[in-house]
């Protein structure tokens, strides 16, 4: 990993909002380009962009939109893969194998997400004069399901993660206790300046620049979060304020050769040592982690109590603490140091890279170390990233 570009992650309808899915993919990817003049980019292999949604201005491949409106060469490549929350976390592990299998010396991995610009569908109607069309969201969550799946399959993301969590004794007060935390630590993280070198601000066409990620809440605390309402049951804990908020951002990451990283002077934020994704029940994904990471783990050769700093995506605090109550192993004082997606956001196709490279940089200030990013995925996947400076 040589080094990484961030937006700074747009709250729903904010400051980014306004931008197209597809320029903003290109902002982090010409960004890093540009601060690298040793770099010839046409010497770049491949661009490998996650993105979840493909149905508005992110279609027909958003990475090779990407190297065009970023102004790279027309020879330069572009493929968009999607793993839901994964995706950009599917783009690393492939950039990473590209590498290793001696397929690629320079290449891009990254991702983007545009919530606030997710289109509306009408699927095909079955007869040729329909008398009525039905409108599907595509922002997030299912659409359009396929009736032969199980209806436990099926549930809301955020009514699964609390039927796994409560199943857990997880209580409201725990979830909130862990979305101040959260926000906290994202506003400290912030006032320090630890993202100011990574993120870069965005002047949108209409507004004002966005410097910081949006949905970060400094006044977040237990007696705000506790008059929120149930967001998925009449008296369940979960509420819009323990769950991550929808967001916009893209990121773009160099990854490359230790011999390229010599020819361009670069000296690399870290390796990748492993990757791993798993599946498990759709509706019990919020612990999926738990397989990916030993799994990822094993490929490394590192065991849990060698893990010097843990990022775990944050769809819910239920999801977070029900991975932390299932496996002990991963200490809980060594998670998300700078807070989690519940503050900085959850741009989907954005979000793992987002880990992996907050991960990476917090070792770095370290002096050293094996870290380990993860992520839950819906329709039961989860997904590992372990990684050493």
């Amino acid at each position: 990993m040589l080094d990484a570009v961030r937006t700074p992650f747009g709250r729903y309808r904010g400051g980014l909002s306004g931008i197209r899915v597809d320029d903003l993919a290109a902002l982090p990817l010409a960004e890093l380009v540009r601060r690298h003049p040793e770099l010839d980019p046409a010497d770049i292999d491949d661009v490998v962009y996650g993105d979840t949604n493909g149905a508005g201005e992110d279609n027909r491949d958003v990475a090779r939109m990407a190297v065009l409106l970023a102004g790279l060469p027309v020879s330069v490549p572009g493929s968009t893969v999607n793993r839901l929350c994964g995706s950009g976390g599917e783009a690393v592990s492939q950039v990473a194998r590209g590498i290793r299998a001696g397929d690629f010396g320079l290449a891009v991995a990254g991702g983007v997400e545009g919530m606030s610009r997710a289109p509306y569908v009408i699927p095909r109607p079955e007869e040729a004069l329909t008398r009525s069309m039905e409108l599907h969201q595509t922002a997030v969550g299912w659409r359009m399901v396929n009736p032969r799946y199980p209806e436990t399959w099926t549930t809301s993301l955020g009514a699964a993660a609390e039927t796994v969590a409560v199943g857990l004794g997880i209580d409201r007060t725990a979830m909130d206790e862990w979305a101040v935390r959260s926000h906290t630590l994202a506003h400290e993280a912030w006032e320090q300046g630890l993202h100011e070198d990574w993120v870069v601000p965005v002047a949108p066409a209409e507004g004002e620049e966005v410097r910081r990620d949006e949905s970060i809440r400094p006044g977040a605390s237990m007696e705000t979060l506790g008059r929120l309402a149930p967001a998925f049951s009449p008296d369940g804990p979960v509420t819009a304020g323990n769950s991550s908020p929808l967001n916009d951002g893209a990121i773009a990451m160099l990854l490359g050769t230790a011999q390229r990283a010599a020819e361009l002077g670069v000296e690399p934020l870290g390796e990748v040592l492993a990757t791993a994704a798993v599946g498990t029940e759709p509706d019990r994904w919020s612990l999926a982690p738990v397989p990916a990471v030993a799994k990822a783990l094993a490929r490394a050769d590192v065991r849990h109590r060698d893990v010097d700093v843990w990022e775990v995506n944050e769809a819910f605090a239920a999801m977070v603490l029900s991975v932390l109550d299932t496996e002990p192993r991963i200490d809980r004082d060594k998670v998300n140091p700078h807070g989690g997606a519940i503050a900085i956001g959850h741009p989907l196709g954005a979000s793992m890279p987002r880990v992996v490279v907050d991960c990476l940089r917090e070792l770095r200030r370290r002096g050293g170390g094996i870290g380990v990013a993860t992520a839950c995925i819906g329709v039961g996947q989860g997904m590992a990233v372990v990684v050493r400076v």
